[in-house]
């Protein structure tokens, strides 16, 4: 949480110097992945920086929805994803997860039909409906449930928790306010099951997936 906190002073301090200049952006994406998608808005308040006012620092809101089939999830929490000998899978047939977030936006202008940026959740919560799973460990397998994890927390590499979207981006203005963009998608998605399905080496009921898509999109500017 500290992250956060740190993260949220610092844009605040920041954007303080650029009150006389700012825009918003409005986006609308889809990504695909393997057997997986997303589709998910957003909308960022941007101070712009430098001499030519080309440095963009933001805030925003994002909402993203995740669908995938055949996907497996491994244990999540950091104490255990940091070494392969200790992480266990959940299977889920038909995944599905709705996430509200907090985001932070980061962004070059080059010209003024050209920019490019990088955006990522930092805080929120998640829904989607009980799904049924198969917990694997050690060629073992076991029936079980699971729901979206509720909170969403930028923490920093595998201490992250829940769904967290984030996305390296470039777009091309046709008009002044209207833009085609593309984008590399780094999107997790966790779930955690009714029980502590995971009991070695410690009692766990978090399980992630991490997904890299290719996303394109469209950008109003207001």
């Amino acid at each position: 949480m500290k992250v956060i906190l740190s993260l949220f002073f610092l844009v605040i301090a920041i954007t303080s110097l650029a009150q006389d200049s700012t825009i918003d952006y409005g986006n609308f994406s889809g990504s695909i992945g393997s057997s997986q998608g997303s589709v998910y808005a957003d909308y960022f308040h941007v101070w712009k920086f430098g001499k030519s006012k080309k440095l963009e620092i933001g805030l925003g809101g994002r909402f993203t929805s995740y669908f995938g089939s055949n996907q497996f999830y491994t244990s999540a929490p950091a104490s255990l994803a940091v070494d392969d000998k200790k992480i266990d899978s959940l299977h889920i047939q038909h995944a599905q997860v709705n996430a509200l977030n907090v985001a932070i936006h980061l962004g070059y202008r080059f010209s003024p039909k050209l920019g490019a940026g990088f955006n990522i959740d930092a805080l929120g919560f998640s829904f989607g409906g009980t799904q049924s799973t198969t917990y694997l460990t050690e060629g073992e397998s076991q029936a079980s449930s699971a729901k979206p994890t509720s909170l969403n927390a930028l923490l920093v590499g595998n201490n992250d928790h829940g769904t967290l979207n984030s996305e390296f981006f470039l777009r091309y203005f046709i008009k002044n306010d209207f833009a085609i963009k593309v984008a590399y998608q780094y999107l997790f998605t966790e779930y955690t099951t009714t029980t502590d399905v995971q009991q070695l080496p410690e009692a766990n009921d978090r399980f992630r997936n991490k997904s890299s898509m290719l996303s394109v999109g469209i950008t109003k500017q207001f």
